[in-house]
C-alpha cells in the first residue's frame, strides 16, 4: 500500500520560517531511517502558499486565485510518499518523525488508489495507458 503522509502548514511555516539545523537533522535522519527500511519514496517540503495558486474550475470555466491562503489548517507544508504493509505501519513511522515543526503541528497520512481499487471503471486499456504512463514517468528526460 502506498500513502500520502501531509505535513500541515503553521503560521510559521506560512511566513517562510525554514527548519533550524538541528531540525533539519533530525529529519534527515528519520529519512534516513525510512529509505533504509525501503518505505520512503519520496518527499519535499513546499514553499509558503503565497509563492502559489489555485485554479478554480466550474465547468468548462478556469478561475486563478494566487496565494496567500487564509485557512493555514487546510494547506501543506510538506509531504512524504512512503510505502507501507498497513495504515498502522505508517501511523507507526509518523509518531517516530520529529516534530516538523517549532511548536505544535500535525502530520495527515492518506492512502493512495491503487489500479485494483476501481475495479471494472479502469478498463483493460485505462490499465495499459497508465502502465505506460508510469513506465514514461521513470525514465529520466533531458531538459
Amino acid at each position: 500500500m502506498r500513502f500520502m503522509v501531509l505535513v500541515k502548514a503553521t503560521r510559521d511555516s506560512e511566513a517562510g520560517v525554514l527548519p533550524s539545523e538541528q531540525l533539519f537533522a533530525e529529519m534527515g535522519k528519520f529519512n534516513e531511517e525510512l529509505v533504509k527500511a525501503g518505505v520512503m519514496q519520496a518527499g519535499e517540503g513546499l514553499q509558503p502558499s503565497s509563492k502559489g495558486a489555485r485554479v478554480r474550475f466550474s465547468g468548462k470555466d478556469r478561475k486563478v486565485i494566487d496565494g496567500p491562503f487564509a485557512e493555514t489548517k487546510e494547506l501543506v507544508a510538506g509531504f512524504w510518499l512512503w510505502k507501507c504493509a498497513s495504515l498502522q505501519e505508517a501511523i507507526d513511522w509518523v509518531k517516530r518523525c520529529p516534530n516538523p515543526m517549532p511548536g505544535d503541528s500535525e502530520i495527515e497520512i492518506r492512502q493512495i488508489y491503487e489500479a485494483e481499487d476501481f475495479g471494472e471503471a479502469l478498463t483493460p486499456e485505462l490499465r495499459e495507458q497508465e502502465e505506460r504512463l508510469r513506465t514514461q514517468m521513470a525514465q529520466p528526460k533531458p531538459r
